[in-house]
């Protein structure tokens, strides 16, 4: 019965939730803290915390940490799934359907004009990070570490997760 209250959890607020895992914390929220019980308002934020102090989506971390606490790693497992299968079976509807008509004019259209969208969310992340570097780190570092990581990725061509774990070990040491 567990499993099932943990599937219902998470599965719910993803499926009804629009934004991301930001947008859907708070249904969480609702769920864990107020509908069944299993964490105090206190936990859920510290647990919200910890998720956000972490790389990769949020409402995966979420949903692992409070799955485990609540049934052990089958309950990890459940709440994980339950979280990622309504964005998995919604893409697999969507890349089927597209694929059916990949070579209607209409759906040619349609991927030509998705790709500027993308580029301008692109630009629009590039510049909220750099935002974000100048307000925290402030300008020295957050161009040098900019710098040296496009130079890194470009010309060097290191694997960008070595280039992040050498932004943080910069941050911890300078910038902690």
């Amino acid at each position: 019965m567990i499993h099932w209250e943990l599937f219902l959890a998470f599965f719910i607020p993803n499926i009804i939730g629009y934004g991301g895992g930001p947008a859907i914390i708070p249904l969480i929220e609702a769920e864990v803290v107020g509908r069944y019980g299993w964490m105090t308002a206190q936990e859920f934020a510290e647990t919200l915390a910890l998720g956000n102090a972490l790389p990769s989506p949020i409402a995966t971390k979420m949903a692992g940490q409070i799955g485990f606490d609540v049934a052990g790693a089958s309950g990890a497992v459940v709440a994980v799934l339950a979280t990622v299968v309504p964005s998995l079976l919604l893409m697999l509807g969507a890349l089927g359907l597209l694929y059916r008509y990949r070579d209607s004019p209409r759906v040619k259209r349609m991927s030509q004009w998705v790709r500027p969208v993308i580029a301008m969310m692109m630009a629009w992340l590039t510049w909220s990070f750099f935002s974000e570097g100048l307000e925290t780190a402030g300008l020295v570092h957050t161009l040098l570490i900019g710098s040296l990581a496009a130079l890194a990725l470009l010309r060097l061509r290191i694997h960008p997760a070595f280039i992040v774990m050498a932004a943080l070990a910069y941050g911890g040491l300078f910038l902690g």
